[in-house]
């Protein structure tokens, strides 16, 4: 069985082929700037990879950005790419390829990246937080996808959390490293890289920003936690190829639960074992879960 898994994103659009469960034939290309272009390009891709396979490519599965209607094959909601949004893009794209075409959200995908093949493979239920800019995600129950009424399950980055603020202002190095350039009156920005590089070097603001980071991350997943009680929580993106990240996040949440006489609860927190490749490996799972819907 061969499966095109694609992942589209604001600045360029990654794909393999699917086959003895693994990814094969990587490639990439800078996302175009019109869905003409968009179709040439998977078009192209399509061919090239239906020469090295030797099975037939059977359908294309897509992790793309925005509020995805799986069922309906349309992409609400707003990204960077603003032509994949509210119009037919299945059926376009599935008369383009000549191929059936599933597509799902990239957060969406991350999580049952972890939950099918990855850190949460062997349980039933499993959160994912995925932190870069913001912060989403996805719930998996029953080794299901729970999207929810308005398509905001997983959406945890919108969450309230410490006076007002949300987790994503809270536990985005983006946002913390933002705080410190306008904190320290820099001249130019930094990014969370450098915010983590700075804090290790002893800067005091910088160690203030990331202890935030790690306390914000403990409460969103202590209040998720309360509401959905998985067995596994993953945490991906870029923050989480951090070999620092994990044990303080499970420290606050330790003392989180001591305070508030919860200790009871196990809360089992792990890295994604998918970095860059989790929305292709997601998008294949998704298929695996609606090819037969």
């Amino acid at each position: 069985m061969s499966i095109l898994a694609v992942d589209i994103g604001g600045t360029s659009v990654k794909y393999a082929l699917w086959q003895a469960e693994s990814l094969q034939n990587p490639g990439n290309f800078q996302t175009p700037d019109s869905w003409s272009a968009l179709q040439e390009e998977l078009l192209r891709v399509l061919g090239e990879q239906a020469k090295q396979s030797p099975e037939e490519i059977e359908a294309v599965t897509i992790s793309v950005p925005g509020a995805v209607d799986s069922e309906a094959g349309v992409i609400g909601g707003y990204s960077a790419i603003s032509y994949i949004h509210h119009f037919p893009f299945v059926t376009e794209l599935e008369a383009a390829l000549g191929k059936p075409v599933f597509i799902e959200n990239d957060a969406n995908c991350a999580g049952l990246a972890e939950a099918y093949y990855g850190a949460a493979k062997d349980a039933q239920s499993s959160v994912a937080l995925i932190i870069g800019s913001g912060v989403g995600g996805a719930v998996i129950l029953e080794r299901q996808l729970i999207k929810g009424n308005s398509l905001f399950g997983g959406e945890f980055g919108y969450m309230l959390t410490e006076k007002g603020h949300t987790l994503s202002e809270l536990a985005s190095p983006v946002h913390a490293a933002k705080r410190y350039a306008k904190a320290m009156a820099l001249a130019e920005a930094i990014d969370g890289q450098q915010l983590f590089a700075l804090a290790e070097k002893g800067d005091e603001r910088a160690q203030k920003e990331v202890a935030q980071i790690h306390h914000a991350l403990a409460i969103g997943i202590y209040n998720i936690c309360l509401v959905i009680d998985p067995e596994v929580v993953c945490i991906g993106g870029g923050i989480s190829t951090r070999s620092d990240l994990l044990e303080p996040v499970k420290e606050q949440l330790a003392q989180l639960q001591a305070q508030q006489h919860s200790e009871d609860q196990v809360i089992t927190v792990k890295i994604c074992e998918f970095q860059n490749d989790a929305n292709l490996v997601g998008a294949v799972a998704n298929y695996h879960l609606r090819k037969d819907q």
